[in-house]
């Protein structure tokens, strides 16, 4: 167990840069799965991770390796600022604008990098990460990303719960939800940004989703949810960190198949959950026919 897992941390200083942004990654992805699956918008994620491969290639010619995350930044906060504008003053439902945002920045990106050929991109692990590449920078821009998005949604927490479960309750006690809407954008915008070093613009979408699905198999009060979450993201990517590692596969993979797993397991679980709920709720009944039988 020393081997495999204390080892590797003491002697690599870069095994434990890449853990740290492993877990950041996984904590701060798993608060917004939350809010993303309750909202029905998983797909949003899916829509931003891939047009940051635009921003992606221009930071790059701009500013070379400095300019990779500011780049990718802008371009997701202009893609989910675009979709959310769209979607909200014209007749096109979100799933079709964000089919026609991801699609065009992702092609313009792909383009570019085809015409250009820039040397110092390496699509492979723009597209699915690299954890054991995470320098000292990249791990200070995604800390300080991950606290961010924490603090925010902290700090908002019952606004964002309104807002998630009941937007049109949101709206009655004048709440701006438009300005939610936008705000959210780019909250996930950080996050995906954040998270493109450690499991990459395509596979970022798995951590977007499947933490957040697992844990509202097993509870549905939205605090309980991010918790359980949280767990699962940590979970997901400590395991699939170390397997990267020992197994030499691509970070971004081993850490979706992880969390893969777990959700697997979740699934198999909420039938035990189902059915212990159904017990409690039948007790009282049990309990009151008995109470009222010899009166009948």
């Amino acid at each position: 167990m020393t081997e495999l897992f204390v080892d590797p941390l003491v002697g690599y200083g870069f095994v434990r840069t890449g853990l740290a942004a492993a877990l950041i990654v996984g904590v701060v992805s798993a608060v917004l799965s939350c809010l993303l699956v309750v909202r029905h918008q998983a797909l949003m994620g899916d829509a931003i991770s891939h047009a940051v491969l635009l921003g992606v290639v221009l930071g790059y010619l701009v500013m070379g390796r400095p300019g990779i995350l500011p780049g990718a930044l802008v371009v997701a906060l202009l893609s989910g600022a675009a979709m959310t504008y769209l979607e909200r003053h014209t007749s096109i439902k979100l799933d079709a604008v964000m089919g026609i945002v991801f699609t065009f920045a992702f092609a313009l990106g792909l383009a570019i990098m085809s015409a250009v050929e820039p040397r110092g991109i390496d699509l492979f692990h723009v597209l699915f990460g690299n954890l054991l590449g995470v320098s000292s920078v990249d791990l200070v821009v995604t800390a300080v990303s991950g606290a961010l998005v924490l603090a925010v949604i902290a700090v908002g927490f019952r606004a964002f719960e309104l807002w998630s479960f009941d937007p049109q309750m949101a709206r009655a006690v004048g709440m701006r939800v438009t300005g939610f809407e936008y705000l959210f954008t780019g909250l996930l915008s950080a996050t995906i940004v954040a998270s493109l070093q450690a499991v990459g613009i395509v596979l970022v979408i798995a951590m977007l989703i499947t933490p957040g699905a697992a844990a509202l198999l097993l509870t549905s009060r939205l605090r309980s949810m991010m918790l359980l979450a949280v767990a699962i993201g940590l979970a997901a990517s400590l395991s699939g960190f170390y397997a990267s590692f020992h197994l030499d596969v691509a970070s971004g993979p081993a850490i979706v198949i992880a969390v893969s797993l777990l959700f697997a397991l979740a699934l198999a679980v909420a039938p035990l959950r189902r059915r212990g709920l159904a017990r409690r709720a039948a007790e009282p009944v049990a309990a009151a026919d008995e109470v009222d039988a010899p009166a009948r």
